[in-house]
């Protein structure tokens, strides 16, 4: 393992790669529950999503740690599963298999611009301040999201956005929240006091405490409103249903469909899967340092050849577009810095096919703390914008701060790239801008007005 993932040259051992890697599966393990729901909602069997769900994260993952050597973990990709179902299935009308074709030219059109240096060009031509931004508006979204998760923020009509009423919901959302809060108490303490566990056993320690408020009575399932039991349950997954998905992809009945919509749903999912790994890989190596003295991510290219490589067989399984995780920052916040910690996240979503039940049953508010605190770890990445350089830090600002509010890491992306571009020319520094951030710029606008 020395000799291949050269571990003592990026500064990790194999204790440390493995709780890493065990960190960040747990982070993750939210999709095997969620995936499957989603994508039934456009006819497909959850129990076989739920297989090639699996089955997918592993191979992507285990192709990003023998290809790249990157502590980075694949899976469907939250809101491309979404548009997948409600946007391409219920809303226009189409058969899931067209949707699962769609992603199929996705991955294929992906595999040839990694092969070539067209995305990794990409990465490069991303200024440095930008980044940043990138880093630090991952970090308030993956902290959105976990707050989201612990119930403590929610909706509110007037506001969009409030927090929870503790007393109102306390056997259910208030016991969730307060048991977040709890969780990232103990996650801090121990991080504090040098605990290189310190994200996963606060995991561990929020589950352990809300299966306790379950017994005692404070936590009370109620399935009609999202709140399940904690206990994870002993069952095996029914292996005959994978039949359902997998090559379907190859059956998919084009009659009917219009060519210029089904390019425009191609495009779609091309656009968000590229700017979504761009940016994960951009915040997650700059969180790690990663990132060489020119501000460029050494291995780019096989990087994005194992993301692309996961898409298509992702599809061919039969699930959304397979993208790198963001929840891949709360191994990297553990110490993870090499694909080691990614082989230990490929095979436990390999081990999750026999037992999803025990997985399946961690709940939002026990991961929340993790996602919460690594989130201000790479907030941090703003101590190093050029604030006395406002056409630098201007769409920085605006990078970090239209992900979370968007629920959109590309576009924050697309924001920041626009604002770098327009800024700099209105105030007479056009020569600093690349050429390719100039076309870039200009494939942004042409997304929002054309789409």
């Amino acid at each position: 393992m020395e000799k291949f993932f050269k571990l003592k040259e990026n500064g990790t051992n194999v204790k440390t790669e493995v709780i890493a890697g065990i960190t960040t599966f747990m982070t993750m393990a939210y999709i095997l529950a969620v995936n499957p729901n989603m994508l039934s909602a456009s006819g497909m069997d959850p129990t076989a999503v739920l297989i090639a769900t699996c089955l997918a994260s592993f191979v992507g993952t285990m192709c990003m740690a023998l290809m790249a050597n990157y502590p980075f973990a694949l899976a469907p990709g939250m809101g491309l599963n979404a548009y997948f179902a409600y946007t391409v299935c219920i809303g226009m009308g189409y058969d899931w298999r067209i949707a699962l074709a769609a992603v199929a030219v996705e991955g294929i059109v992906f595999i040839v611009l990694s092969l070539t240096n067209v995305r990794e060009a990409i990465f490069n031509a991303i200024p440095s301040t930008l980044k940043k931004g990138v880093s630090a508006g991952i970090g308030l979204f993956i902290a959105f999201i976990g707050l989201q998760g612990a119930h403590l923020v929610v909706n509110n009509d007037s506001t969009l956005l409030s927090y929870v009423n503790f007393r109102g919901n306390f056997n259910t959302e208030g016991i969730c929240a307060i048991l977040a809060l709890i969780g990232l108490f103990i996650t801090v303490i121990l991080y504090v006091k040098g605990f290189k566990a310190a994200i996963l056993i606060g995991i561990i320690a929020t589950w352990v405490l809300g299966m306790i408020c379950q017994a005692v009575g404070l936590y009370q399932v109620t399935p009609d409103a999202g709140f399940y039991s904690l206990y994870p349950s002993l069952g095996f997954t029914d292996f005959s249903k994978f039949g359902e998905t997998f090559g379907q992809v190859f059956k998919a009945d084009f009659s009917g469909v219009s060519i210029t919509n089904f390019i425009v749903i191609i495009f779609a999912f091309l656009f968000v899967d590229m700017f979504d790994t761009i940016g994960t890989l951009v915040g997650v190596a700059t969180k790690a340092k990663m990132l060489d003295e020119n501000e460029k991510l050494p291995r780019i290219r096989p990087a994005l050849l194992a993301d692309a490589i996961a898409t298509l067989v992702g599809a061919i399984f039969g699930t959304s577009t397979t993208t790198t995780y963001v929840e891949s920052s709360a191994g990297v916040g553990v110490g993870a810095r090499t694909g080691l910690a990614s082989v230990v996240t490929g095979f436990l979503f390999l081990l999750a096919i026999f037992f999803a039940p025990v997985f399946t049953a961690i709940p939002g508010f026990a991961t929340a703390p993790a996602l919460i605190f690594v989130g201000f770890l790479m907030v941090m990445a703003v101590v190093d914008i050029k604030f006395d350089d406002v056409t630098e830090a201007i769409p920085a600002y605006l990078c970090f701060l239209c992900m979370p509010l968007m629920y959109s890491i590309s576009e924050g992306i697309a924001i920041g790239v626009i604002s770098y571009t327009l800024i700099n020319v209105c105030c007479g520094k056009a020569k600093k801008v690349t050429p390719l951030m100039y076309v870039l710029t200009v494939l942004f606008i042409a997304k929002y007005v054309l789409l």
